[in-house]
């Protein structure tokens, strides 16, 4: 994705996550009857196993099949209730699509947004626009399931579910939910054992790094994904910061734009920035804006030669490679520790 299309839908994101918390209420949907079962609270949503159903605890064993009915309850409080595994997906956000193609589902995708990029098999599919997404085009697809984030997508979704199309929506805001969101997911499309392997590893690459970390220092910690943005406490990437073995100097909650004196009094220890696809000669953004800011030469991480530019996918999306974008942070803040 070219540097100025990636800025614009960065802040164009953002834009809908500040509207999106100040609006976002329970959301009507396609109610389902679901029958008596056990039921499963997560920061993801909720399922309610209709029979002897897969879910999110089979993980000793070879994960069972999903029994249909299905219902289930997304992050909108929203119920939806699936007589079968979908067969026809679209979705909304490049983690969804990553999260699909991970479970061994990429040919049950009919359509996906401008932004998705992997893996490479996205490119030959029907494209549904980005942020603001192309109704008829969804609707002309005719999805048996939308898979949609409840902050970044609500007037997308509302309008979606005005015309009965049945959407999934989620927003995880720690490292576990994300786990928890691909497992139920896995639960909807009955691909319970690729979501079983998925999760195996993101929660080995969580324990492998936290291990590791427990008795490490906690340097400070200046993250900015986006030129001139950074996130606080109530995000994954807060936590991934925590999880990395760092303490994200971030003052203000959520998503924001940030105080360049702020940072500058703050002096941390590392700044780590997210990687911009760019012309050929051309400097990432984000870097060029860090390295013209007033003062900030006397930063401790740029005078220590602590400043580090990490693979934006894997940090910035709610799917499985969030683990990688752990696992590159982590080495980043403890080279010694985390090889």
């Amino acid at each position: 994705m070219k540097s100025s299309n990636m800025y614009k839908w960065l802040k164009l994101s953002m834009m809908v996550v500040f509207t999106a918390m100040l609006l976002i209420t329970a959301a009507c949907g396609n109610k389902g009857t679901g029958s008596d079962g056990d039921t499963k609270n997560t920061n993801a949503g909720t399922i309610t196993n209709t029979g002897d159903a897969a879910t999110p605890n089979d993980t000793k064993e070879a994960a069972k099949a999903t029994v249909y009915p299905l219902t289930v309850k997304d992050a909108t409080n929203t119920e939806l209730t699936f007589a079968q595994a979908p067969q026809k997906i679209v979705t909304l956000l490049p983690s969804e699509t990553e999260i699909v193609y991970s479970l061994g589902a990429g040919e049950q995708v009919v359509g996906v947004d401008d932004n998705s990029n992997y893996p490479s098999e996205v490119a030959s599919k029907e494209k549904i626009g980005g942020m603001e997404a192309n109704i008829e085009k969804i609707v002309s697809l005719k999805p048996d399931l939308v898979l949609a984030s409840s902050s970044m997508n609500k007037p997308v979704i509302d309008k979606l579910r005005s015309l009965k199309l049945n959407v999934y929506a989620t927003d995880p805001k720690t490292y576990n939910a994300v786990i928890e969101k691909i497992t139920q997911i896995g639960a909807i499309l009955d691909h319970n054992d690729k979501a079983a392997e998925v999760t195996k590893h993101m929660q080995e690459v969580l324990t492998q790094v936290t291990d590791t970390l427990k008795d490490a220092p906690k340097p400070t910690v200046y993250l900015e994904f986006s030129p001139g943005w950074t996130v606080g406490k109530g995000q994954f990437l807060d936590e991934l910061i925590t999880l990395a073995g760092g303490t994200n100097i971030a003052t203000k909650p959520d998503w924001y734009e940030i105080d360049p004196e702020a940072v500058l009094k703050a002096n941390p220890d590392f700044i780590i920035y997210a990687s911009m696809t760019v012309k050929e000669g051309e400097k990432n953004p984000i870097l060029a804006a860090i390295e013209s800011r007033p003062g900030w030469k006397t930063i401790k991480a740029i005078s220590d030669k602590k400043l580090f530019e990490v693979d934006q996918d894997p940090l910035v999306r709610v799917g499985p490679r969030l683990a990688d974008g752990l696992l590159e942070v982590a080495k980043k803040l403890h080279p010694d520790l985390i090889k």
